[in-house]
């Protein structure tokens, strides 16, 4: 159910996970570009590679500012699908973007940055739902604006939250357990959402639906995971239980930002929000619109992690 190649423009290409948007899409064949702030003396050195990498690899880089209204709409008019992968706090900065959108008239498909938990469906703590109000903000201004889009679900970043939950890197054999540690959750390997977010951008019945990336062999509580863990390393780890008491508080007394991650914790692996509601006839799953894409279960994740170990990650939570 895919269309021939559309040409894609990844705004927050040069993100956490921007980059592997961005690579799916070359590899899917698409033409790819990228629009990016302009280099500086302080831009990073990791940032400047990988716009040599994406170079090399024929995507059109674009620097500009969102605020350049009529450069981003000269962008937009030359590609037929926008996503956009914007980190906090740049959120409510793509209501510019969905206005520069309305200005170009031409866009097929827009996919704003979401690829967390399904936002409509949560009601996690304080912090973390003012941050999630910001993205259901743009979703209906996407929506009111007539905008055909596709919202994705992605729930966990696989590689993200295996370095934040195991701590592979480090030789200590304490894991901290959030709340009781068994309530499910969804580890999906970031190269697979790129591919089904890309796959998803030329697929008619993904039109103005939300998508969810739920695949059978991701869903595992922490418990679960710990003890996969320990089968493949021969190690033993000391379970360190942090109470739900615990996260609410330090919800309510530390500054934002920093309280919206101890929310996060506490809406995924305490309260268990991305497995708090079913998957009727009328949702659309992942790994059930696309069963020909082999993904790789959270078991596979952690043998790249014996193998070849991601380094922890240092981009915020997203």
């Amino acid at each position: 159910m895919e269309s021939e190649a559309s040409r894609i423009l990844v705004i927050g290409g040069t993100g956490y996970i921007g980059k592997y948007i961005v690579k799916a899409s070359v590899l899917l064949g698409h033409p790819t570009y990228i629009y990016s702030r302009k280099l500086t003396p302080q831009t990073y050195s990791s940032k400047r590679d990988l716009l040599y990498q994406f170079q090399s690899m024929g995507v059109t880089i674009v620097h500009g500012e969102i605020e350049e209204q009529e450069k981003l709409v000269g962008l937009l008019r030359q590609v037929d699908v926008v996503i956009c992968t914007l980190a906090y706090p740049q959120v409510l900065e793509q209501l510019k973007i969905i206005d520069a959108i309305k200005i170009a008239g031409n866009i097929m498909r827009f996919f704003p940055s979401d690829f967390g938990c399904e936002e409509d469906r949560v009601n996690p703590l304080k912090p973390f739902q003012e941050f999630l109000d910001k993205k259901r903000r743009v979703r209906r201004a996407t929506e009111a604006a007539g905008i055909p889009y596709t919202f994705v679900s992605a729930n966990c970043f696989g590689s993200y939250f295996v370095n934040y939950l195991l701590r592979p890197h480090e030789t200590r054999d304490d894991v901290f357990v959030y709340g009781t540690g068994q309530v499910k959750a969804v580890f999906n390997y970031e190269e697979d959402i790129a591919i089904y977010t890309i796959k998803a951008a030329t697929d008619p019945r993904t039109c103005n639906r939300i998508i969810t990336y739920r695949p059978q062999a991701n869903i595992v509580s922490q418990l679960e995971l710990i003890s996969i863990w320990e089968k493949k390393t021969g190690r033993s780890f000391n379970r360190v239980y942090v109470l739900e008491e615990e996260l609410i508080k330090l919800s309510e007394i530390l500054p934002d930002p920093e309280n919206i991650p101890v929310s996060i914790i506490h809406s995924l692996f305490v309260k268990g929000e991305l497995m708090s509601f079913e998957l009727g006839e009328d949702d659309l799953e992942a790994s059930e619109l696309y069963p020909d894409f082999k993904y790789t279960s959270i078991d596979q994740l952690l043998d790249i992690f014996l193998v070849d170990p991601p380094q922890p990650a240092t981009a915020a939570f997203e």
